[in-house]
């Protein structure tokens, strides 16, 4: 039952990055959400060496250029997510942005002519009425967002989730439609087997991280921007990290460590493990609710509550 284990982990892991994503996204910060970016990157990137040195994935440096277009569509989908962090509560930005699901099975369908079960299509509906739900509560000011950021700042930051689970979706498509196909033949991929694919488009996608990280490092200090001390002494004189990098810091080891896990859930039970790891929205929703003290109105929560449902029916549907 080992798969059960990380299954259940990573739903864990990634439920308790978001959390510290939402503490590290700050709002009176004004690049928090780009020195967010940075720590991801550099810890994708120390984990892409560390795969390198100990696992003979033979990697061919050409597969940074190849799978780019992938890459890139989950770093700006995760770049605009940690914006929208900044303004809006993680009870609403996290279930709105796992309906990247919704808008895959629409792709599948529309592009490539897949066919899906009545159960899919009941569980997109649900999850569109859903969001129509939370929407419509969020544009007739159920919420006070719009008086303390003003109306375009608070329709920004509520487009966010759509924007990540629009571009997230996008990359997941081309990732099984075009990448990690199971004919190894036909991946665009260079010098990779059946063991070695996975391996190889991760260490990809974390490396382009860690050096879209470098690019924006470079971009602030140009703008002059200051990214502040890493270490700082507490109210005791101990030396530690400073509170505002180091909910950044968390955040991006528990989002890695969530990867790690991810696949040796989904190594020997994906049916079963699938739907456990949809439910990382309903640890977010928990601890945001815990530990933030994030309140939004019952209604709000009920809309969100038929979110998660769809969503978890939408993962069952898919292993069926």
């Amino acid at each position: 039952m080992s798969w059960l284990f990380f299954a259940v982990a990573t739903a864990l892991l990634w439920g308790t990055a978001e959390l510290f994503y939402k503490k590290g996204a700050r709002p009176e910060e004004k690049y928090s959400h780009l020195k967010i970016c940075i720590w991801v990157g550099i810890i994708m990137g120390l984990h892409a060496v560390f795969t390198l040195l100990t696992q003979d994935i033979a990697y061919d440096p050409i597969n940074l250029l190849v799978y780019l277009p992938v890459s890139l569509m989950y770093i700006v989908s995760m770049a605009f997510s940690y914006f929208g962090m900044r303004f809006l509560e993680e009870s609403i930005s996290d279930p709105i942005e796992n309906t990247a699901g919704v808008i895959c099975v629409l792709l599948f369908a529309i592009v490539m002519g897949d066919t899906y079960s009545a159960l899919t299509w009941i569980s997109v509906a649900v999850i569109g009425v859903g969001v129509v739900g939370v929407g419509i509560l969020e544009n007739r000011g159920e919420t006070v967002r719009k008086k303390t950021l003003g109306k375009k700042l608070a329709v920004i930051a509520f487009c966010m989730p759509f924007v990540y689970a629009l571009l997230d979706a996008f990359g997941t498509f081309l990732d099984d439609a075009y990448f990690l196909v199971e004919d190894i033949a036909a991946t665009p991929l260079v010098n990779v087997t059946e063991e070695t694919i996975e391996a190889v488009a991760n260490t990809s996608y974390e490396l382009t991280f860690a050096l879209f990280a470098l690019g924006l490092y470079i971009f602030m200090r140009a703008k002059g921007v200051k990214f502040g001390p890493v270490f700082a002494r507490n109210e005791k004189g101990r030396m530690g990290l400073e509170q505002k990098h180091g909910d950044k810091i968390l955040a991006g080891l528990f989002e890695t460590a969530g990867q790690f896990t991810y696949v040796y859930a989904l190594g020997s039970n994906d049916a079963v493990a699938a739907p456990i790891i949809s439910s990382v929205c309903v640890v977010s929703l928990l601890l945001s609710r815990i530990i933030l003290k994030e309140k939004l109105s019952w209604k709000t929560y009920l809309f969100i509550a038929i979110v998660i449902i769809g969503i978890l029916l939408l993962a069952v549907s898919e292993e069926l």
